[in-house]
């Protein structure tokens, strides 16, 4: 497999209006949850975007436990990013993992796309269950740093890449299911991911005051703590022969 790109955000679609942020005082930092400064719908992306004027993003950082893919029969695909761009620009500095599915085989990868030019998969080896970290850093003069890291297989990638014209106007932590060139692809039944420790120009993902993305295929949970929040494939996508 393998053959898929990622892409910017499809069909953006305004689904709410300005939305407060929660306030944190007086409760729990570790469980309350704040709602996002505004929602949108997606084809291909789930999860929360900072948005701002170009150059407005320097760094975006996160976790997660690469979830099982429940494979039947045919193609699947299910990408966990984590990038700056491609909210509202053409390109896209993002790094993460996949799990895909030739009929009822997982494939368990992770990568790094400098969109336009096409993704890059690591060799290393990536089971379900492992807990990956990952990151985007702007170093100046059109170069970043990418970084992804398996702290339970015991790996590390870093890749010091340059793309020149990159708006840095967005950064992202999210799931998304990507295209071929014909539209955006089946979506593997991951049943559900939790990124943790998400961070925005090294503060909490809240203090960014992110834009929920949404999707059909896809549910989103607040987010708690300023820096946690689930994706969960929907019980239509599960039910999918």
């Amino acid at each position: 497999m393998r053959r898929h790109l990622f892409g910017p955000l499809a069909a953006l679609v305004l689904t709410a209006g300005s939305l407060p942020a929660t306030s944190l005082a007086g409760a729990s930092a570790a469980t309350a949850s704040v709602r996002p400064a505004g929602q949108v719908s997606s084809t291909n992306w789930a999860g929360y975007a900072a948005t701002g004027a170009n150059g407005a993003f320097t760094s975006v950082a996160s976790s997660w436990t690469e979830p099982k893919g429940h494979c039947s029969s045919g193609d699947q695909y299910a990408a966990f990013v984590v990038g700056l761009d491609g909210y509202s620009s053409d390109s896209i500095e993002e790094i993460g993992a996949d799990v895909d599915c030739t009929g009822k085989t997982p494939d368990y990868y992770a990568w790094y796309d400098m969109y336009p030019a096409n993704p890059v998969t690591f060799s290393q080896t990536v089971k379900p269950g492992d807990v990956l970290s990952a990151s985007v850093t702007y170093a100046g003069s059109n170069k970043f740093t990418l970084k992804i890291s398996d702290a339970t297989q015991g790996w590390s990638q870093t890749v010091h890449a340059t793309l020149a014209g990159a708006a840095r106007s967005s950064a992202e932590v999210l799931v998304e299911v990507p295209s071929a060139g014909v539209g955006v692809l089946p979506l593997t039944d991951f049943g559900s991911v939790s990124f943790t420790g998400a961070m925005v120009n090294n503060a909490g993902l809240c203090d960014s005051d992110p834009v929920e993305i949404t999707n059909p295929s896809l549910t989103v949970s607040p987010i708690t703590g300023c820096t946690n929040f689930t994706v969960t494939a929907s019980k239509t996508a599960r039910a999918r022969p």
